[in-house]
Order: C-alpha cells, then sequence, then structure tokens
C-alpha cells in the first residue's frame, strides 16, 4: 500500500481500525505474557527473524547468515517457517533442497538449498519443531517470520528493517504496515537494518552480488561482465534489486516487478526478449526452473552484517547470547 509510506488522508480515515488492531494485538500479547493463553517451549533454543511491519524486509538473508555463522561455529541448527504460499498436502512439511517450490514455498526451498540445514515448515510451529528434532540434533531453531507468533516461547529476537521505508507511517494496520507499535522494538535483541543504517539500527545488512548462475546450465558469470539485460523480481521491493543491479553499472533495458511471492507460469515472460539475458532473484528461480529459458540467470547474494558505530559490540554480544544459551540446554 504505497499510503502507508506517504502523508495521506486515506491513512487518517482508517485510524479507527487501526487502534482497533492495536487494542486486540496488544490484549493477545498480554495474556500470552501473563500466561492466561498457552504457548509452548522448544527444548533447545528459538531464534525469531521477524519485522514490525508486513512485506519483504530481508528476512531470509538474515536468517541464511545467521545460519552460516552458526554452522562456522560448530552449532547444529534447523530453521521453521510458516511456509507462507506453499501448498503442501500435509504439514508440517520437511523441505529438501530438491523439492517442488509450490509444495514447499520458496523462501524455505531458497534457504535449504543454500545452507544444507533441515527446514520445515508448518503453521504450528510447535509440530515443525517437534518433527525437526524428531528427524534431526539441532542445538538451535531458526524461526524466519514469527515475531508475533507468541504461541510459540523464544530465547532471542531478531528484527529485519529495510532502512529506506523503515517503519513508513508509523502507524498500526491497516492505516499503516506495522503488526505492532515502534516500542516494540525496546523489547527484542537486536535490530537489522536492510541497506542502510537509520535511528533503530543496532547493525546494517548490505545484500552483495558477485556473479549469475544461468538457470538452465548452472554456468556462472560475473556480473562485470553483463553490460545490458533485462531483469524482473517478485519480492517485497523488488526496486531494491533493479537498483542493485544498475549500481553495478548493468543498462536495464526492461524491468518487470511482480508481487512478493509470485506464482510463476512461462506466459508471464513472454514479453521478454530471448535474445537478452533477463535477470532475476535467487528467491524467483527456485520457482521458475521448469520452464527456464537459456537466456535466464538468477543473481546470489551473500549478506554482509555489520554493527553500527552507536552499538559496536551488539554482533558479538549476540552470538556470546546464543553459544551460553546452547550450553546451558546441554
Amino acid at each position: 500500500m504505497n499510503f502507508w509510506y506517504t502523508h495521506s488522508k486515506i491513512a487518517y480515515l482508517l485510524l479507527p481500525l487501526a487502534w482497533l488492531f492495536g487494542l486486540i494485538s496488544g490484549l493477545r500479547r498480554f495474556l500470552f505474557r501473563a500466561k492466561i493463553l498457552k504457548s509452548y517451549r522448544s527444548p533447545v533454543p528459538v531464534i525469531i527473524v521477524g519485522n514490525l511491519s508486513v512485506g519483504g524486509n530481508g528476512k531470509t538473508p538474515v536468517t541464511i547468515w545467521l545460519v552460516e555463522q552458526l554452522q562456522e561455529r560448530g552449532i547444529k541448527c534447523g530453521v521453521i517457517s510458516r511456509g507462507y504460499g506453499s501448498q503442501s498436502d500435509h504439514y508440517p512439511r520437511l523441505v529438501s533442497a530438491d523439492d517442488d517450490p509450490i509444495q514447499s514455498g520458496d523462501e524455505p526451498l531458497l534457504i535449504a538449498k543454500r545452507t544444507g540445514v533441515p527446514v520445515c515448515i508448518s503453521p504450528n510451529r510447535q509440530q515443525a519443531i517437534e518433527l525437526l528434532l524428531e528427524k534431526h540434533p539441532c542445538e538451535v531453531i531458526i524461526s524466519d517470520d514469527g515475531l508475533q507468533h507468541y504461541k510459540l516461547q523464544r530465547d532471542i529476537e531478531i528484527v529485519v528493517m529495510e532502512a529506506e521505508r523503515g517503519l513508513g507511517n508509523g502507524l498500526l494496520l491497516p492505516a499503516g504496515p506495522l503488526r505492532e507499535t515502534a516500542s516494540r522494538l525496546k523489547n527484542v535483541d537486536i535490530v537489522i537494518t536492510n541497506g542502510a543504517e537509520n535511528g533503530y539500527s543496532n547493525a546494517v545488512m548490505t545484500l552483495v552480488p558477485h556473479y549469475a548462475v544461468n538457470l538452465v546450465t548452472g554456468e556462472k558469470r560475473l556480473l562485470s561482465e553483463i553490460k545490458q539485460a533485462q531483469a524482473m523480481a517478485g519480492i517485497g521491493n523488488p526496486k531494491r534489486f533493479f537498483t542493485m543491479l544498475q549500481g553495478l553499472n548493468i543498462q536495464l533495458t526492461h524491468t518487470q516487478p511482480f508481487v512478493d511471492h509470485q506464482a510463476y507460469q512461462a506466459t508471464l515472460f513472454t514479453g521478454f526478449d530471448p535474445e537478452q539475458p533477463l535477470l532475476m532473484t535467487e528467491k524467483d528461480a527456485v520457482k521458475c526452473g521448469a520452464f527456464a529459458q537459456k537466456n535466464w540467470w538468477y543473481v546470489p547474494v551473500e549478506a554482509e552484517i555489520s554493527a553500527t558505530t552507536k552499538t559496536p559490540q551488539k554482533i558479538t554480544a549476540l552470538f556470546d547470547h546464543i553459544m551460553r544459551l546452547i550450553k546451558d540446554k546441554t
């Protein structure tokens, strides 16, 4: 909703609904904190990677980065996800790297492919954790999304925020993009902003691309070798992907944004030039393999995350905390 990020009269007309949303969500959170509503405590530590606002903020790259950082420390990780957009015939569902993206959902499949760790999807996070631990000896569980899923108790909360959009107009749904008010950030362990630093940042994530991978042949090509291309993206903010490519001195002759979690089929690509490279995100590519063309390339990115000058020890403290939690559970 564009009016979430502007000073629009529409937002103020929706304020009564936003107040009602805030009352209901605040009451719900209170009932869980007061243990009036039951919640589930995992036998191993749980790390939530979530956000306050709707739409893509970069949670999946942070989840992948977190897994890789823990793997370097010798920690066995598992990932759970609601599996938004998946059409599985059963839940909970273990996701493998060669899974059907329609069954698994795009982001869980991407995580499984990139990290090799066990991934389980289910709207019921307790069932996802129980199946994951039954099949794999995980020392820590990372939940891709789920900050507002208070049925699941958590040990660490990481909030990811797109730096440019921030918290939009600062209003709750439907008047604004927020699921909870900005005051909720005071209670999380770390706020990572995607793309730049803002007033909420404890750390900044930069998504760094180096090469493109052909969907048909698997060939890798340095992005510096690509001077002209088309581009498409079905992520929370497609413009961010297009701007990244242009920043690499790639002239984009045609750009096509799609909605986040777009379900792709071959007919959606008839408007692209088959003689020119078509660049897409890795998240899009996992759903396009069955009908990929020889001129289609995806651009994987590596998340580089660094602490801000005002909180220089925040990342070190985060991993120290995680390691203590794991040690206490063993």
